[in-house]
């Protein structure tokens, strides 16, 4: 069997980093690990030829050369997914599908032609459809109510990677989280019970990137990083000695619930392994809504608290919030900006709430019958939302649009990223290498000087003052510090991405103050 395994192109988000991937000579920030770790589930008398088409394009003789074409993806690839779903059909190829997307809608996938819905964790579901395919059988649906047991998961293919073309590589440690956030769709997915691979797994993960030659950031792309902390603090004593054993070639990013604050051991083993920085949904600073939303674990102790904590652990902050929650005050927007500029968070991911299929959000909103069932979900964060709110849209919609286009100012942004540094602790056996390969590093470096330094007139004495201070009292932060000045430049132009998707949708622009009634406006005269 001759199988062409592709991962469908992005559309520009926030995450693509469009800007700094053309700055740097990058194409991709981080590869598909779902599909690389499908790929040894395969037969081994299976030809296969993989592409990432984030990266690099298939070509027509690719397609002719194949039997089946196996796709997986992520709600924000919807649009390649299926244009390449309707072209595998057009030239008579069988397709089948996984991944997070077609796992939460298969509908969709059907509705396009797939043969194949390979659904939910492919280690149990993989194997039902290659006996499917092996009896002969043209289509089929294959899931599975269980979850598996991963310290039986296959060394992932990384030899099948472009790796000079991607800012980092990705491994997995655990899958599910133990909270209840009533929007997120991992515990739909994934499982409440965090499910840990072996420490030796890991280290052999480790290991095959690094005889393929890679040195720099990894990310160890889990749901919730420290759900199983006793496990976790288990992988992670065997890494130190393992990283110390290899002069600390990666740095690591990862993802974890903002209680991590409560753990000193946790975040100094952390610390020790080589981790740079974490992801953290913070969500909002409003405590009601955090109740809303059932995101107790974020009510427990005050989140700038936590921040500050984080951060005296070396330990960098990127953060996920939303606005859009259930009897949320107007002014959602204004708190956000207040707590990003109170922390220093350089890059927060601020999104406008969508009920994904299957959340507890979605039931409880198709209970009431407030769900858009004629609006199609888009996965991106630049979308109104799927459903009816509690405040109008409009004023959502604005305050969205403002709170981006003002954190990401340049000169807040830039703001931000020096005193986020100069906020973070840091660790006498911190290594300066790994954050960026020195290859790609000096070309970022000379852009940013120019785009930074010289070109933007805004930015100009901005920039040098604070490389100067920077070097003055963290030089030991510096190839951190230009990471996020340069990415700076992919900020700038999504904030005018959101403004003119947003604007679209509304048919406004939202950074235009809304005009007030005849009635108000006489008050304000009389006043």
């Amino acid at each position: 069997m001759k199988a062409l395994l592709l991962y469908p192109r992005f559309p520009q988000t926030f995450w693509s980093y469009d800007r700094f991937m053309e700055m740097a000579g990058l194409k991709a920030f981080i590869p598909p690990l779902g599909l690389i770790t499908v790929a040894p589930l395969l037969p081994e008398d299976w030809q296969i030829r993989f592409y990432d088409r984030n990266v690099s394009l298939e070509t027509e003789e690719d397609w002719q050369w194949c039997d089946i074409v196996i796709l997986s993806a992520m709600l924000a690839q919807k649009q390649d997914f299926h244009t390449l779903i309707q072209k595998a059909v057009q030239l008579g190829k069988k397709v089948a599908v996984g991944g997070p997307y077609p796992t939460s809608t298969p509908e969709e996938a059907l509705d396009s032609g797939a043969h194949y819905l390979i659904l939910d964790e492919g280690e149990l579901t993989v194997p039902k459809f290659l006996e499917a395919l092996a009896q002969g059988e043209s289509q089929g649906t294959f899931r599975s109510t269980e979850k598996p047991d991963i310290t039986l998961s296959p060394l992932p293919r990384f030899d099948l990677l472009q790796r000079q073309d991607y800012f980092m590589m990705a491994i997995q440690f655990s899958r599910g989280c133990p909270f209840n956030c009533e929007f997120c769709d991992i515990i739909t997915l994934y499982g409440r019970k965090p499910r840990t691979k072996e420490p030796a797994q890991t280290l052999a993960e480790l290991q095959r990137l690094y005889d393929l030659g890679w040195r720099g950031p990894v990310a160890i792309i889990d749901d919730n990083f420290i759900g199983n902390q006793r496990n976790v603090k288990r992988m992670l004593r065997e890494l130190i000695p393992w990283m110390q054993s290899h002069n600390y070639p990666f740095t690591f990013l990862t993802e974890a619930s903002v209680n991590l604050a409560e753990d000193d051991e946790l975040l100094e083993l952390m610390s020790q392994a080589g981790f740079f920085g974490v992801f953290l949904g913070i969500e909002t600073p409003d405590q009601d809504s955090l109740e809303v939303t059932q995101k107790f674990q974020n009510t427990r102790k005050p989140l700038v608290e936590a921040c500050q904590k984080i951060n005296q652990a070396g330990l960098l902050i990127y953060s996920g919030f939303i606005i859009g929650f259930d009897s949320e005050r107007p002014g959602a927007g204004e708190r956000i900006q207040a707590f990003v500029e109170e922390t220093n968070i350089p890059q927060p991911m601020l999104g406008i709430l969508q009920a994904l299929p299957n959340t507890a959000l979605w039931q409880r909103l198709q209970q009431e019958g407030r769900l858009a069932q004629a609006q199609p979900l888009e996965g991106d964060q630049n979308s109104l939302m799927n459903f009816t709110p509690t405040r109008p849209i409009d004023q959502i919609a604005r305050e969205y649009v403002q709170a981006i286009w003002s954190m990401y100012e340049p000169q807040n942004y830039l703001r931000r990223c020096l005193q986020q540094c100069l906020s973070i602790t840091v660790p006498p056996n911190r290594k300066q290498s790994g954050y960026f390969p020195l290859d790609k590093g000096l070309r970022l470096v000379a852009q940013l000087f120019w785009h930074q330094g010289l070109r933007r007139s805004e930015l100009r004495a901005q920039f040098w003052q604070q490389l100067w201070l920077l070097l003055r009292l963290k030089p030991q932060l510096l190839g951190l510090y230009l990471g996020l000045c340069a990415a700076g430049e992919h900020f700038f132009e999504y904030r005018v991405l959101v403004r003119d998707r947003i604007s679209e949708q509304l048919g406004f622009d939202p950074l235009i103050p809304a005009r007030q009634p005849v009635s108000a406006l006489l008050e304000e005269t009389v006043v």
